[in-house]
């Protein structure tokens, strides 16, 4: 076991406490005393182990005693404490910062000088968008996700004082029902997902959490600011428009998210409406009615005699009427509680927002405003600003070297070009913009297209129908897989014309509906970013473009460099990337839009969201920023209104103090500080590109020591593990990249480069400066931090046994192992603490809590796969090893 922090650190809250307990009580109910005493003495002797208990250092774990069926049970009440575990901490606040609330950063900008005015006229620019995304890391059901969440319902009754839940039943009894419930609940999937799974679990968090919490977080905004802010913060989603290596997304799939997702909103608003139908009684006869509103009542179709002197509900109803009519047109059938009134329906959001400022107007002409647009009325009205008629702003993604092609086949069959392909990028370009000089289309409706080609004309006419019905902001960027050259930008664009998305005026001006977004995502394409993009912005209708648009989105990718080149490198060369676009936006007046490609590990950008924002460089978050968010991180984060709420507020505070707050290291600093972490990371990326790429047998190692051909059965997405069928780590999909080597307690991905890096570094007081003074580098080092404290090479070291060629093995481990070592030694010695996290003790408690559940889950985990990579053909153990993966995964939290 390799020592990370005082065993005496571990502890536990009231809440985990109360929890574990009511679980053991079910675990005994339900499985049986000999389950019970069995998991608690594997419970116990572990814990005590990790406490240096003196004597609790037998091999006697008690894991030898389990059956196949034990085995099951067991493994899943360790994953349901996790689980228990990871909501009683999300409650308490583990993951809140300091400094991330909106109150707490305006308190730090005023005090720095920033005024009131320069506020509001960042935010009027700005745009903060968390995007979902279906990458699979999630590998809990929903159906567990949910009891998860009602039991943190539960549990916020209890700590109001409540003893008893609205419906009668005692809250504690509530309590151990849904653990009851969650025990008895199936953890794994039977099915694969499809892409309508994820998007209806997409949109279950869009219904249940972001249309409630963001309404609610702007209206605190409004208290803090003494103003009211426009509507900055967003909602995005990939999810049915993310073609990039999944052919099971289409056209089809596109609608069916826009409508799923638009009737969500449409549903929502009438609802909303229902309410305050009922609660805004005012009579015209104890009250004057302005004129505008009389004219929305006259107008609704509403004679009712009982409602004729009431307007306000009269309009209501005319409202409601247009919304359910509203509700056939997109989604093509009746709401839930139709209108018996006739309707038009709203050709856009902005018209049913106006009939509703019409009403607040109205509501504040009188009594010195108290029912102005406060209250539910106002959240109503921010929420149809926010999420119009399609709830999710969807991007389309997909890869360059599929645009490539489609535009090929449509030249060559327009007689434009008879072989595109054979351009070099000059030419390419030359020949794009001057399809892009004028309207006339390059598809013919009659032509007999490839299936590739005519499913992507099929996407982009898809699009174009999209933003028709739903709003301009239904579907606004389109980004673009393995970014290498202007000709992918224009290639879109191209694209885009054929389903009118892209215009020319007479006076030959541009203008185009959908915005073409580079994905820059490995290392040489993150190097070669701001030249790209100056190129770019050189061709006069691109720039024309991008000026009267006011921003260009620029995508960065976080996952597939660090699996390029490493974590100290992928991070370094983000950071390189972002500095060198800002002055290349700022020459042509141009505000940069970074859409941060993130996952949940730190090998895929994860980490602290606030830490992240606030360390970027400077001039270049400029208020807006768009970030992925996938897996295991949506139930974490936007699981329950609260912490949607709190997540939210993060990044808005973190947006604002990275764009407005003064910086804390001067010039000559930063100068020695750059080329410091620039030999750095041609270090780490030396050391990480020798022992991936470099090493002959490291291929097998990988796939013999890690559960990669376990995870990939998981049923956790529609997409598969690799890109191609290969089995080489260059095809290899970044997510179980990360995951396998977290499984495996290595966390390689997070880590390896770096330490061999600090070690050889010369001037460790540099080092030590670098830590205490620039946050860029203290965000590096605290979440490799966090992944060091995870890891645990002596469990790591079992997994190595799996390899079939130990002598490799023997050499391959000791390599890494030596390299933890010296990654572990060096931060210490940078950041000044006697054990990994010191100076985070809620997070090492955290940590530690976990340590112990996890050590038997995966020693578990390797027994299950001997025995099936041997020839067991029982389907207890692909089921156990499928049970310990989503339990350890369950315990680290950030594992994909």
């Amino acid at each position: 076991m390799t020592e990370t922090a005082p065993k005496s650190t571990i502890s536990q809250n009231p809440d985990i406490r109360l929890l574990g307990k009511m679980l053991g009580d079910v675990i005994r109910a339900y499985g049986g005393d000999k389950l019970f005493r069995q998991t608690e003495y594997i419970r116990s002797t572990s814990v005590d182990r990790y406490r240096g208990v003196a004597g609790a250092d037998s091999s006697d774990r008690g894991l030898g005693a389990l059956s196949l069926d034990d085995t099951l049970d067991f493994v899943r009440g360790f994953m349901l404490f996790s689980l228990l575990a990871n909501l009683a901490e999300d409650r308490q606040g583990v993951a809140k910062e300091e400094g991330a609330s909106f109150e707490e950063a305006l308190i730090r900008l005023r005090s720095e000088g920033v005024d009131d005015h320069t506020l509001m006229e960042l935010l009027s620019n700005s745009l903060i968008v968390p995007v979902l995304t279906a990458h699979p890391t999630e590998v809990r059901r929903k159906s567990i996700i949910d009891h998860k969440n009602r039991i943190a319902a539960l549990m916020a009754m209890r700590d109001a004082g409540r003893d008893v839940t609205p419906d009668g039943d005692n809250v504690d009894d509530a309590i151990y029902r849904q653990i009851a419930l969650l025990w008895q609940t199936r953890p794994l999937r039977n099915e694969k997902l499809f892409v309508a799974d994820e998007i209806e679990n997409a949109r279950s968090y869009m219904q249940q959490v972001f249309l409630t919490a963001l309404p609610k977080l702007y209206m605190r905004w409004e208290k803090a600011l003494g103003h009211r802010p426009p509507g900055f913060v967003r909602l995005g989603t990939w999810i049915g428009g993310d073609r990039d290596g999944n052919p099971f997304v289409n056209a089809e799939t596109l609608r069916y998210a826009m409508a799923r997702d638009g009737g969500t909103a449409i549903r929502h608003y009438l609802e909303q409406i229902h309410i305050l139908g009922a609660e805004i009684s005012i009579s015209s006869r104890n009250s004057d009615t302005p004129a505008a509103v009389m004219e929305l009542a006259e107008r609704s179709g509403d004679t009712a005699p009982s409602r004729a002197d009431e307007p306000y509900r009269r309009a209501m109803s005319g409202i409601y009427a247009r919304l359910c009519a509203t509700h056939v047109a997109l989604v093509g059938d009746q709401p839930p509680r139709p209108s018996a009134l006739a309707g038009e329906a709203y050709a856009t959001p902005d018209d049913l927002r106006a009939d509703l400022v019409t009403l607040a107007n109205g509501l504040a002409a009188g009594g010195g405003g108290a029912l102005s647009t406060g209250g539910a009325l106002g959240r109503l009205i921010r929420a149809v600003e926010i999420f119009g008629f399609h709830l999710a702003t969807l991007d389309l993604r997909q890869n360059s070297v599929v645009h490539e092609r489609v535009v090929a086949e449509l030249m060559k069959a327009a007689g434009v070009e008879a072989d595109y392909l054979a351009l070099d990028e000059d030419a390419r370009v030359k020949l794009l913009l001057a399809e892009l000089s004028h309207n006339r289309p390059l598809a013919d409706e009659w032509h007999d297209y490839s299936e590739e080609t005519a499913k992507e004309l099929a996407i982009v006419r898809a699009a174009a129908w999209a933003q028709k019905h739903y709003g301009a902001g239904a579907i606004t960027t389109y980004n673009i897989s393995q970014t290498e050259s202007v000709s992918d930008m224009l290639e879109v664009y191209v694209m885009a014309k054929q389903a009118g998305m892209y215009r020319v005026a007479e006076d030959g001006t541009p203008s185009a509906t959908i915005m073409s977004v580079p994905l820059f995502e490995t290392i040489a394409d993150l190097q070669a970013a701001p030249e790209t993009m100056k190129a770019f912005f050189a061709l006069e209708p691109m720039r024309a473009l991008a000026q009267a648009r006011g921003h260009q989105e620029v995508m960065i990718g976080y996952s597939d460099s660090n699996k390029d080149g490493g974590y100290i490198t992928s991070t370094w060369e983000l950071y390189q990337a972002s500095s060198a676009l800002a002055p290349v936006f700022a020459d042509v007046g141009v505000s940069m839009q970074l859409f941060h490609g993130r996952g949940g590990a730190v090998g895929r950008g994860g980490g602290s969201a606030f830490g992240a924002i606030k360390a970027q460089p400077k001039d270049t978050v400029q208020g807006r920023i768009r970030i992925t968010e996938q897996g295991e991180v949506i139930a974490a984060k936007y699981g329950t209104v609260d912490n949607a709420v709190t997540s939210l507020e993060t990044m808005a505070s973190a947006t604002m103090l990275a764009t407005l707050s003064p910086d804390k290291i001067d010039a000559g600093d930063e100068a020695r500080f750059r080329a410091a972490m620039s030999e750095l990371s041609a270090s780490a990326f030396r050391h990480y590109r020798g022992l991936v790429y470099e090493t002959d047998g490291f291929r097998q190692f990988f796939r013999q020591m890690t559960p990669i051909n376990e995870i990939a059965t998981l049923k956790i997405g529609s997409r598969p593990a690799s890109r191609k069928a290969s089995d080489a780590i260059e095809d290899l999909r970044a997510i179980p990249w990360v995951f396998s080597w977290a499984q495996a307690r290595v966390m390689l991905p997070g880590w390896y480069g770096t330490g061999q890096a600090l070690d050889d570094f010369a001037d460790k007081g540099l080092l030590k400066a670098m830590a205490s003074e620039w946050s860029y580098f203290q965000t590096i080092l605290a979440n490799m931090e966090m992944v060091l404290a995870k890891s645990d090479m002596g469990i790591a070291s079992h997994y190595a046994g799996l390899v079939e060629d130990q002598a490799m093995a023997g050499t391959l481990f000791g390599q890494i192992k030596g390299s933890w070592q010296k990654a572990h030694d060096s931060l210490l010695d940078a950041t000044g603490q006697a054990h990994l996290l010191d100076a985070n003790p809620a997070l090492n408690n955290s940590i530690q809590l976990r340590l112990p559940y996890i050590e038997p889950l995966n020693l578990l985990q390797i027994e299950l796969m001997k025995r099936h990579r041997a020839g067991e053909a029982d389907p207890r153990i692909g089921e156990g090893i499928q049970l310990t993966i989503n339990a350890i995964a369950t315990a680290l939290r950030n594992s994909g």
